[in-house]
């Protein structure tokens, strides 16, 4: 539901994919983001990231805000959705592109496995096409990073710091696929909604080093940030739709609450359990710590 309360100084974001159903690990996501926000006395935005077609779920959308309503989730302003700012992030490429910040790639995934070394984060695009096509027809657009230190502090987590060229390369921002890459959407919405604070999973730390230096290409605000630990099943696996997560039960929302604020280290009240939601929501706008998470990276999903 719409939050009709305003605020100035903090604006938080909490902004799910259409993938599927919320499951534990999204639902922590939220609380902490939410809860977050509101100790700060500040606005908390909902996105709708579906800027990835071919991974949706029908209905998902749909699912997701009737269920977030449905655990009295409040948030500030209309629902923002991806899907229909397609042409904002044309106009930032077409910048990018214009003052030499990024280049058309014409490598396909075999090639640049064949070339490229590999670092935690994966494999490092050797750069191939950063001096032109040669005779390869353009397949994506890949932003420019230069051979400097990206660091910042995070709330949770601590100080971060990622060499992007030695550690991850020149990245997609637009893909083969015609599609806008996550890495590059995220930074244009959040500094057009004048987003502040992004409190997010752990499994999004390793890319926001790129996040930062986009924002420094594009002259735009960096704003502080917070990753939560994930949540992981038995198999140690992450938690997430592709895995099969289980859908988030709504018939039981003081339960789910209560083992999202225990996952979170909020040490919640057992009196919670038989109270309603808005007291749920007041004892832990009241009691949240986001301290208690400092360092965390990960932990057993709690199951309901």
């Amino acid at each position: 539901m719409q939050n009709s309360s305003t605020n100035n100084n903090y604006i938080g974001r909490f902004a799910p994919s259409p993938t599927g159903p919320l499951h534990f690990g999204s639902l922590v996501a939220a609380v902490g983001s939410y809860l977050e926000a509101k100790t700060n006395h500040g606005k908390w935005l909902l996105r709708v990231e579906d800027i990835d077609p071919p991974r949706e779920v029908k209905g998902a959308t749909k699912n997701i805000i009737s269920t977030l309503e449905q655990f009295g989730f409040e948030w500030d302003e209309h629902i923002t959705y991806q899907s229909r700012r397609y042409e904002i992030y044309q106009e930032y490429i077409d910048q990018l592109l214009h003052r030499s910040l990024a280049y058309s790639c014409g490598c396909s995934r075999k090639e640049i496995a064949k070339t490229a070394t590999r670092s935690a984060n994966g494999l490092i695009y050797p750069g191939t096409c950063r001096i032109g096509l040669g005779n390869k027809e353009p397949r994506s657009v890949r932003l420019l990073t230069e051979n400097i230190d990206i660091n910042f502090h995070d709330l949770v987590q601590g100080v971060i710091i990622q060499n992007l060229e030695t550690e991850s390369g020149d990245y997609v921002i637009k893909r083969a696929d015609g599609l806008y890459a996550y890495n590059l959407a995220v930074v244009i919405d959040d500094q057009l909604s004048g987003i502040t604070d992004i409190v997010r999973g752990h499994d999004l730390l390793a890319c926001t080093c790129q996040h930062i230096y986009l924002q420094r290409v594009l002259h735009f605000d960096t704003p502080r940030y917070a990753h939560l630990p994930i949540a992981i099943n038995k198999s140690g696996q992450k938690l997430s739709k592709q895995n099969l997560a289980k859908e988030i039960d709504t018939h039981n929302k003081a339960q789910a609450l209560f083992n999202a604020l225990t996952f979170l280290n909020q040490n919640p009240d057992k009196q919670l359990l038989e109270s309603d939601l808005d007291s749920i929501w007041n004892w832990s706008i009241e009691n949240w710590n986001i301290g208690a998470i400092k360092g965390v990276k990960e932990k057993p999903a709690i199951d309901p």
